[in-house]
């Protein structure tokens, strides 16, 4: 019961942690405030949440390294004052270079190191239930961002955006630092026997990058990434532009993909423990895909915008859950948080890329058509994809291997 009772409490931390970490997604909130404040231009201030993103996504490559040297609760707590001072710090800003330094760059990278620190080392404390706990986790940090969405809002609006900054930074600490004195660092697994398909060998990340598997998964992360991002991004704008909704009917929709996000992650992580994680992935493919497609070519109205727009934040929610897992699945448990660091590049990239292929493509329904193109070429990968040695055919070469040697040698 001690070992329930100690594990439940690390589940807890870790949660705190990432309600904290997860109300960086709140930034939208701050866009239009700080334009009337400073008088920049709208695309200037949003681009802070792109480089946020990417610092975010990059600074996942060191955490690991970091976290040797330091530990995980010492490392969680430095991650958490850095993000709150970056916060604070920019209560006081007047540059958009120092915007971009602080809440960008700073709070990006405090935000990516804590998130896949705390999130690889819960899923070490529960390897028998590996879809479960990611969804418990990566949850966590999506509630972060719809209940602050309501936190940072009243802030803006009773105490103006600057103060706003400045509430918010302490809150973050307390939450995150705070949080992480429940966390304790969870020991390698010594197990290396298949179990559930999971692999007997813990890969390194030269020799992960060895395997084909590797750069699949990529692919395939990234199509989620970058669907998902990409249409949550804009969902305001497609409401208008598409299903001829008024902005106010329209802003709904952002507090209706927070939901579906956060509920996708805790459904499919749990759902991808009893039916195989690669079919739950598989799946949400197909409905994003589906879901574009909707998008591009059927007259929108009220319920169907909303419905696509719901299927796509839930789906985006599952996939960024259930892909921990996979990585481990595939790689190992040990050497978990240095691999998906690697696979979880195609979060940042996927971040920039939408916006991107859309200004090259020219707007929203070109865009839309090559994502559909990109989730069916993604699902056909799933379909396909099996864990570094279980490849079809290995089995057979093995055993014509075996036949071989064991056959008798005749002059």
């Amino acid at each position: 019961m001690k070992g329930n009772e100690h594990r439940s409490l690390i589940v807890l931390g870790t949660i705190i942690v990432q309600i904290g970490l997860g109300t960086v997604y709140t930034w939208s909130l701050f866009n239009q405030p700080l334009v009337d404040k400073y008088g920049w231009s709208l695309r200037s201030v949003a681009i802070t949440f792109s480089i946020l993103s990417l610092a975010l996504s990059f600074s996942t490559l060191f955490a690991t390294k970091l976290q040797e040297k330091w530990g995980i609760r010492r490392l969680i707590i430095s991650a958490g004052c850095l993000l709150g001072i970056g916060l604070i710090l920019s209560s006081f800003i007047s540059s958009l270079w120092l915007l971009y330094l602080l809440a960008g760059i700073f709070v990006g990278f405090a935000d990516g190191t804590a998130y896949i620190t705390s999130l690889s080392n819960l899923i070490k404390w529960f390897p028998e239930k590996k879809g479960l706990i990611s969804g418990v986790s990566v949850g966590a940090y999506g509630t972060g961002s719809l209940l602050f969405k309501y936190v940072n809002g009243a802030f803006i609006n009773h105490l103006g955006v600057s103060t706003a900054f400045l509430c918010w930074g302490i809150i973050s600490i307390i939450l995150v630092a705070g949080g992480a004195f429940l966390i304790k660092e969870a020991a390698n697994s010594e197990n290396k026997k298949m179990v559930n398909n999971h692999v007997e060998h813990d890969y390194s990340v030269k020799e992960m990058l060895k395997t084909k598997q590797a750069y699949l998964l990529f692919v395939i992360f990234f199509t989620a990434c970058m669907s998902g991002l990409y249409l949550i991004g804009i969902v305001k704008d497609i409401g208008v532009s598409l299903a001829g909704l008024n902005a106010a009917t329209a802003s709904n929709a952002v507090a209706l993909v927070a939901i579906f996000n956060t509920i996708g992650r805790i459904i499919l992580g749990t759902l991808s423990d009893h039916v195989g994680r690669m079919r739950v992935i598989s799946g949400t493919l197909l409905v994003t895909a589906l879901a574009v497609l909707t998008l591009s070519y059927v007259h929108l109205n009220f319920p169907l915008f909303f419905i696509c727009v719901a299927a796509i934040a839930f789906c985006f929610g599952g996939n960024i859950t259930i892909f921990p897992a996979i990585v481990s699945d595939y790689f190992g448990l040990n050497n978990q948080s240095k691999n998906y660091s690697v696979i979880y590049q195609g979060f940042g990239i996927g971040a920039i890329s939408g916006s991107l292929i859309a200004a090259a493509l020219g707007g929203f329904m070109p865009t839309f058509k090559f994502i559909a193109v990109l989730c069916l070429i993604s699902f056909i990968i799933t379909l396909a994809i099996k864990a570094p040695g279980k490849e079809p055919g290995l089995k057979w070469k093995g055993l014509r291997k075996h036949i071989h040697h064991a056959r008798p040698h005749t002059r």
